[in-house]
């Protein structure tokens, strides 16, 4: 069957009058017809895609979601881990002032890198999302930072904690004689100052503190230290001279015998000897001498050991008392 033709009535003519269309006015109806199909179509994919996503879409929104969730949670916990740090921060500055007399962290060091510039230009290429991922980097960096320097602090408070502990070690404090080996009291020491000579008996600078014991009594080092004499030294008979580092040196004089040498690192308490009577001296007994920068100073504040501050503060008091030494 042939296409449909159409008819129009004329009025003027009382006729029925047969349509031709051109085919200019054809082919701008079909054209028409098409565009309005089209955008029909694209309209009806927006809507599609804008209210109906695709399943991979969906899974794409979901990831999404869960990655902004996430971001969220490392964030709380980054917050949390900067306080813990900020709080080990200020105890480790505490410790410094306290104990160390050291200056704490620097506010400016430690908040230094922290905002001002742009660490990563390379998020300004993404469009969406950059900004928290680069809260978050942001974050980071400021703990990286921060952990690094406290690291190092610490590791500055173990090295003079150590140092600490090597120097009491090592600054003499013990006595060089025990207590209950000695053969007079405590109370009458020939100690530090100008005494009679035993001797020549005249007033003679005395340089140390004399401990009358046993032929054979031993003889403890009173800090750790290396021997740098052992042999007989002219007045002082057999002795054994330690440098205990951080300008303090000892001496022990009148040995009846030497256990040590020179050059050997010693620990305090070690036994280097024995009391005798040698060289220039009238009773057997240890004559000891503490040198601080090279000079002799008062042993007797340096025998500390088993003594409370009353006795502690006698026995200097009866060191100070001007009597005849040993040697």
């Amino acid at each position: 069957m042939g296409r449909k033709e159409k008819f129009v009535y004329n009025i003027h003519t009382l006729t029925y009058e047969k349509v031709v269309v051109s085919f200019r006015t054809r082919v701008l109806q079909a054209f028409g017809f098409f565009s309005v199909v089209l955008v029909t179509a694209v309209g009806m994919l927006i809507l599609l895609y804008t209210y109906f996503p695709s399943p991979r879409e969906k899974e794409l929104l979901r990831e999404i979601d869960q990655m902004s969730y996430k971001y969220d949670q490392l964030n709380g916990q980054l917050d949390l881990m900067s306080k813990v740090l900020t709080n080990i921060q200020e105890r480790d500055a505490n410790v410094h002032r306290a104990v160390f007399g050291m200056d704490p962290i620097d506010q400016d060091v430690w908040l230094g890198g922290i905002g001002g510039h742009n660490p990563h230009p390379e998020l300004s290429a993404f469009k969406y999302g950059s900004e928290a991922l680069r809260t978050t980097l942001n974050k980071m960096d400021a703990l990286a930072h921060q952990m690094a320097l406290q690291s190092k602090s610490l590791d500055t408070i173990q090295e003079l904690a150590n140092n600490q502990q090597q120097m009491l070690a090592s600054i003499p404090s013990i006595k060089p004689v025990r207590e209950d080996k000695l053969q007079k009291s405590m109370n009458v020491l020939s100690g530090f100052g100008y005494r009679i000579h035993p001797i020549y008996k005249v007033k003679k600078f005395h340089q140390g503190v004399d401990f009358p014991a046993r032929v054979g009594t031993a003889i403890q080092a009173s800090g750790d230290g290396v021997v740098v004499e052992a042999g007989w030294h002219s007045g002082y008979g057999q002795c054994v001279r330690i440098n205990h580092g951080y300008g303090y040196e000892t001496w022990y004089a009148h040995m009846n015998r030497i256990n040590v040498k020179a050059g050997e690192k010693l620990k305090k308490g070690q036994k280097i000897g024995e009391v005798g009577d040698t060289g220039v001296s009238t009773a057997p007994h240890l004559h000891y001498e503490v040198h601080y920068k090279g000079k002799p100073i008062n042993p007797i504040h340096f025998c500390m050991d088993k003594l409370t501050p009353v006795e502690y503060q006698q026995l200097v008091n009866s060191a100070n008392t001007a009597n005849q030494s040993l040697d």
